[in-house]
């Protein structure tokens, strides 16, 4: 499926790559500067091990970006996953330096390198193959507000409210000796790559991950052939986005009071997905 360009709206691109950087700390100033002078929005963090980003700008100034951050050693095939937005998805400008790009929690990540170990990657095209296997355990290895707004057939929500939150859950329902095949997903990959990596140094055989994530299977599969139903969550004031990576009105808006759901009100601790926000009356409440 090719994505329709639209040069008047403003872009909007998911990236990371697992890679060695020793410059954070001096690098990261010069992304900040060049988004800053390029009008462009969104979170960019860096780490030892590597690059992970959602930005927002007009397409000239994405691919500038772009040509920056593939200037960097190590970052030359950065890949990345668009989508187009009216304006812009974002309201500030970030970049960080942290620990880790995605967190298993300390102990884990201290103990696994997506570099050395990972699970298989398995290209859009091949994913509804591998998932109609019914010897497959599909596990959807989002939050679950995310997997309330969409999921692929037949995958099983772990009802974390965080990534570290993953093993415990794998470990109280699963055992290496009797699920010989699982596959996981996320939204543009990133996390795969750490939960895949930590499936097989578990003892599970066969551990496969969707390879540039669901924004990559929407971009790929044709609507009429695909396994994904519902939007997919992201975390920017779009909230959800269709199966034509279009900004999705369903996603939007709370059905109890009609109020836009932001990002912010859905990370709200009276949020619950599909019945209630912040803003609804407390008699709303079930």
């Amino acid at each position: 499926m090719t994505t329709q360009m639209y040069t008047d709206q403003y872009q909007v691109i998911a990236f990371y790559k697992f890679v060695h950087i020793d410059d954070c700390d001096t690098y990261a100033p010069i992304l900040k500067q060049h988004m800053l002078d390029r009008d462009i929005m969104g979170t960019i963090l860096l780490a030892e091990e590597g690059i992970n980003g959602t930005i927002c700008g007009l397409p000239q100034a994405i691919e500038e970006i772009v040509d920056l951050m593939r200037a960097h050693t190590g970052l030359e095939d950065l890949p990345y996953k668009s989508s187009y937005a009216p304006g812009h998805v974002f309201n500030r400008a970030k970049v960080k330096v942290k620990p880790s790009l995605i967190s298993l929690g300390s102990e884990i990540d201290e103990t696994i390198d997506p570099n050395q170990l990972v699970g298989e990657y398995v290209d859009p095209k091949d994913w509804n193959d591998l998932i109609s296997d019914p010897e497959v355990v599909l596990i959807d290895t989002r939050n679950d507000y995310e997997y309330y707004a969409g999921t692929f057939e037949g995958a099983i929500d772990p009802k974390i409210t965080r990534f570290r939150d993953l093993p415990e859950f794998v470990n109280n329902n699963y055992d290496p000796k009797v699920h010989k095949k699982v596959a996981m997903f996320c939204t543009g990959g990133i996390r795969c790559e750490k939960s895949t990596a930590w499936m097989l140094q578990q003892g599970y055989e066969q551990v496969y991950h969707l390879k540039g994530g669901i924004l990559k299977y929407l971009e790929e599969v044709p609507q009429e052939q695909s396994k994904w139903k519902g939007d997919c969550y992201v975390f920017d004031e779009r909230v959800g986005v269709n199966h034509d990576l279009q900004p999705s009105d369903e996603a939007k808006f709370c059905p109890t009071c009609g109020h836009a759901l932001t990002t912010k009100l859905r990370c709200a601790p009276e949020y619950i997905p599909g019945e209630r926000c912040s803003f609804c009356p407390a008699d709303s409440e079930s």
